[in-house]
């Protein structure tokens, strides 16, 4: 059935099918039916809104509201460690990069070249670094945070497939999460060189930061560049950018070593402990 699933994915026509969702999910009338999908959603992924700034569901003024709906001050303390993480959901990987290649599942493996679609100088930079990969599943909070504090110094957005990421199609599909759509979000922070990688997925809808809004879709690689003097700084634990759908966000750091704070495949929340820098490290 997973085989049949994949063969299907990848024959629908994933963009138009996304575009659709996203323009459903922005409707405000009739205030029924969007009142009926958000209670329907609610129901089917168990949502639970206590730490929602919004109690109810007819509160939002859209789906969309109600997807990428902020929390309450408070829900999520920020972690004293290095390094924290950048969303709520599953730990799916984490680890040293090898041989300049990111572990997408068991026996598959990607490059970082291909997952941030630039030049073997720039990939080059984080080849003795270390990775994280979060998963959003449907039900998770869905803005992204900043796993340490940095400088924005330039960002790609790299037009793609949109396969679903859930762990069935990441363990079938070879290099998904560097052949799905995605924005690529680069730093400057004391550890070195910090990638954040906020990829597009079925029915994800957009992506949006908040230096930028939401991302337009489609055409070919494009890039932004800040200045030193110009580049936003971002402290830790601020909200960097939101999915408006289920995603995945992969955070690849130039620095190595790091020791950390979860397993793979444990739950994991925005702003808790990620990782810690070596002391070694710190004092290179």
């Amino acid at each position: 059935m997973e085989s049949v699933m994949t063969a299907l994915q990848a024959i629908l026509p994933q963009h138009l099918l996304s575009r659709l969702v996203g323009k459903l999910a922005q409707l405000k009338h009739p205030v029924w039916l969007k009142n009926f999908l958000i209670r329907t959603f609610m129901a089917r992924y168990d949502i639970d809104l206590t730490e929602a700034t919004c109690s109810s569901g007819a509160d939002f003024p859209h789906f969309n509201a109600f997807f990428t709906r902020s929390l309450r001050e408070g829900m999520r303390p920020l972690a004293s460690s290095h390094w924290c993480h950048p969303a709520d959901g599953m730990l799916s990987q984490r680890g040293a990069i090898a041989s300049a290649e990111l572990v997408q599942a068991k026996g598959r493996t990607y490059s970082i070249q291909s997952l941030l679609a630039g030049s073997d100088e720039e990939a080059n930079r984080y080849a003795k670094g270390c990775f994280a990969t979060t998963y959003l599943s449907p039900r998770d909070y869905h803005r992204v945070h900043m796993p340490i504090r940095g400088h924005l110094v330039k960002t790609r957005y790299v037009p793609g497939d949109l396969f679903s990421v859930n762990a069935a199609m990441v363990e079938r599909v070879d290099g998904l999460l560097a052949r799905n759509e995605r924005l690529v979000c680069f730093f400057e922070t004391e550890q070195g060189g910090v990638a954040v990688v906020l990829v597009g997925a079925m029915i994800v809808a957009g992506i949006a930061t908040v230096w930028g809004g939401r991302e337009v879709p489609g055409g070919q690689i494009r890039e932004q560049v800040w200045s030193v003097d110009e580049a936003p700084l971002l402290e830790a634990g601020q909200e960097l950018g939101r999915f408006f759908l289920g995603s995945t966000v992969v955070l690849v750091t130039e620095a190595g070593d790091l020791e950390w704070a979860d397993e793979a495949s444990d739950a994991v929340k925005v702003r808790a402990a990620l990782a810690q820098t070596p002391l070694r490290a710190e004092s290179d």
